[in-house]
């Protein structure tokens, strides 16, 4: 302890004083502060301090960002400033009351689908390799053989071997990675209503079993329903009703109605049932009444919205207009990191994945960060001479390519605001040739440079132009306008 007693003292002065803290806690590079009114915090002064590598407020938190030592320069501050941490679940919560309503909902959205994105992630990524073993056919293997006939397409174009064709060893390989793959996408919704109710603070082990409900191997799958004629479909039957007995396997939007609505019923009953009986009767009513809710209606009426969703998005994506889809979303998407709203496209992309087979929003985003991280790159060059701001720069430009820009959004380009700019305008050129080839993702991935890996085979070397774009046009006209201006 000691070393950042000073700028400790300083940044409590620069932001309000202690009565100015309504909470405080710290993650691995900032400090993140709910100030009872923001309006007191002096950001010149603040980001003046040696300590200090910036400033920028996101979803009701000032954040000050100090680096890799943020963990002592926290301990320093909250011995000078008399004040006691928080965990970052209570910072979350404190924040929401700076927060407007659609800043509620992106962050609600956001807790609900962090927890969850790993392993979306990795089904990805598992996608990618099953589709490189199974779908893609090499020359070098041979042409493919059937019952004795080669085969060829309509042109005559031969059908060549793929590697499962070929080898048992990895043909087993393949079969088996689609436990994981399944795993995570047809029974996602079991996440999903995990993940509402952890949020919400009610019990977890409920959501657990909604979601398996929405997903148990009674029901038809949802992937079958399309070609399931009416007549055929399972039903339950209780005299003088009945009620159609369909998965909702990959669903977000009805897992999701499915979820709060579980956490609602929880949270009435608790009310009015006596606490001496609860354990008993809470979980019960609000578990039964809920899985009932997502079958006869909830689950219905989601995956009409969610195939609404799904079906605009990829509409706009798909038709003559794509271009000016992709053109405004690559231009914007940035600004949306700003101030939280991205993370509603993580269940659009997941919906797309579902009804689709794949995502063409999901490869606009990771060519976004890309575009950013490209901006800060050409800031690393013209400031190559600049220690101090080399300290900032470059963790934030590597940070950017692995997906994660908010370093060097507000430790950087905003504070110069040209280079921002600049990482929008060659996101929004790459966007524009992703969607023009018709680029998919297997589902979401790491939004950077290796994002290439959760992209579908047949689009990678397309994908790769467009990288390639995002790189070099931000990186040019930045290092053009910080030539112009003498930036150093």
């Amino acid at each position: 302890m000691g070393k950042y007693l000073e700028d400790s003292r300083k940044l409590l002065e620069f932001i309000g004083g202690k009565e100015n803290i309504g909470a405080v806690t710290h993650c691995v590079t900032r400090m993140r502060f709910v100030l009872n009114d923001p309006e007191k915090a002096d950001t010149e002064k603040i980001e003046a301090l040696p300590s200090v590598k910036g400033t920028f407020t996101q979803a009701g938190q000032f954040q000050v960002i100090i680096g890799n030592d943020v963990a002592n320069f926290y301990n320093d501050f909250v011995s000078i400033a008399g004040v006691e941490g928080v965990s970052k679940e209570a910072v979350k919560e404190e924040a929401k009351k700076n927060q407007n309503i659609f800043q509620k909902i992106a962050s609600t959205l956001a807790e609900i689908f962090a927890p969850i994105i790993p392993a979306i992630i990795v089904g990805g990524l598992i996608l990618g390799f099953r589709n490189i073993l199974g779908e893609i056919g090499f020359e070098s293997l041979g042409q493919k053989v059937v019952d004795g006939v080669a085969q060829t397409l309509k042109d005559g174009t031969p059908v060549y071997n793929a590697i499962v064709d070929v080898s048992q060893f990895w043909a087993g390989v393949n079969d088996f990675l689609w436990l994981i793959g399944e795993a995570i996408f047809h029974f996602l919704p079991v996440g999903i209503t995990w993940s509402i109710t952890r949020k919400m603070g009610t019990t977890q082990i409920l959501g657990i079993v909604l979601g398996l409900t929405l997903v148990s191997p009674q029901l038809l799958n949802a992937y079958s329903v399309a070609g399931t004629a009416a007549a055929d479909i399972p039903f339950w039957n209780f005299g003088f009703f009945q009620i159609d007995m369909i998965g909702y396997q990959a669903q977000v939007i009805p897992a999701m109605l499915a979820g709060f609505t579980l956490v609602y019923l929880e949270r009435f009953f608790k009310k009015i049932i006596p606490e001496v009986i609860s354990m008993i009767f809470v979980p019960l009513f609000a578990l039964l009444l809920a899985v009932i809710f997502a079958h006869v209606i909830l689950g219905p009426i989601g995956w009409v919205i969610g195939n609404w969703i799904s079906k605009i998005v990829y509409g706009g994506l798909t038709s003559n207009f794509r271009w000016l889809f992709a053109a405004v979303f690559g231009f914007l998407y940035a600004p949306l990191v700003i101030t939280g709203l991205h993370h509603t496209t993580n269940a659009i992309d997941t919906q797309l994945v579902a009804d689709f087979g794949g995502t063409i929003l999901w490869p606009m985003i990771a060519l976004s960060n890309i575009a950013q991280g490209s901006a800060v790159l050409a800031m690393v060059v013209l400031q190559r001479k600049n220690e101090e701001a080399k300290q900032v720069s470059i963790p934030a430009t590597i940070s950017a390519y692995l997906g994660v820009t908010e370093p060097a959004l507000f430790g950087v380009n905003l504070k110069y605001r040209a280079p921002f700019i600049c990482g929008m305008i060659g996101s929004a050129i790459a966007a524009v040739i992703s969607v023009g080839f018709g680029v998919q993702a297997n589902s979401i991935g790491v939004g950077g440079l290796p994002g290439i890996l959760s992209i579908k085979t047949q689009f990678m070397l397309k994908f790769l132009i467009a990288m390639i774009v995002s790189i070099v046009v931000p990186f040019i006209l930045t290092f053009l306008w910080g030539k112009k201006n003498k930036v150093k």
